[in-house]
């Protein structure tokens, strides 16, 4: 039997190109609204580290005498959380370190910040005795000799002679995780460090920066 080229096509092959077609504008779409999921995600919802802004630092108490000092440390910063769900922090320190030599180490708190909120903290260090090296040792000592000369003399006060210093470094380090939509929780951390420079013989900030 002969197949008649003139003959009308089945309608099963029709369907079924159909079918096809419509599988295959289906995937596109939902492949573009995956794309568009994502984007949306990495724009809008994707956490963001918390900022750290540090406000002061201040010694309140500072002495050096026989090669150490003692000191009591505060800093006071800001943080801010970027993220429209709250920010959940723990694990979180502040460290003191001179000359890559740890000073110090306190823990902070664990707490929370809410989305697009800042908050104040502070911490707070108790040093007591830590050796300096000896040079600069040496030329506070020498500074404390000027000081006690120049002040003992029928109550005329010699020339002030500038100090040693001191640069220690700071290392803030947050961590926590922020919650989005309520239902998906994202590890986060950040941090920052600052260089404060001390006037020695008197326990005067001269800056620092971060």
């Amino acid at each position: 039997m002969m197949h008649d080229p003139y003959a009308p096509r089945s309608k099963s092959s029709s369907k079924g190109r159909t079918n096809l077609a419509s599988c295959i504008v289906a995937t596109v779409f939902l492949l573009i609204l995956a794309a568009g999921a994502v984007v949306a995600y990495f724009l809008l919802l994707k956490p963001k580290a918390p900022k750290i802004a540090v406000d002061a630092v201040q010694f309140p108490t500072f002495s050096a005498s026989n090669g150490t000092v003692n000191f009591t440390f505060f800093q006071y910063v800001t943080v801010t959380n970027p993220n429209r769900d709250e920010f959940t922090h723990y694990d979180s320190s502040l460290q003191l370190v001179y000359f890559g030599q740890p000073v110090g180490l306190v823990f902070i708190p664990a707490g929370k910040i809410q989305g697009g909120r800042a908050q104040h903290m502070s911490a707070k260090f108790n040093v007591q005795s830590y050796p300096l090296p000896p040079a600069v040792a040496a030329r506070v000592g020498d500074n404390q000799a000027a000081a006690a000369a120049g002040g003992g003399g029928g109550g005329s006060v010699g020339p002030m002679v500038a100090g040693p210093t001191m640069e220690i470094e700071t290392r803030m380090k947050l961590e926590g995780r922020v919650r989005v939509l309520k239902v998906f929780t994202h590890r986060v951390d950040t941090g920052v460090r600052c260089g404060v420079v001390i006037e020695v013989t008197r326990g005067s900030v001269l800056g620092f920066h971060c």
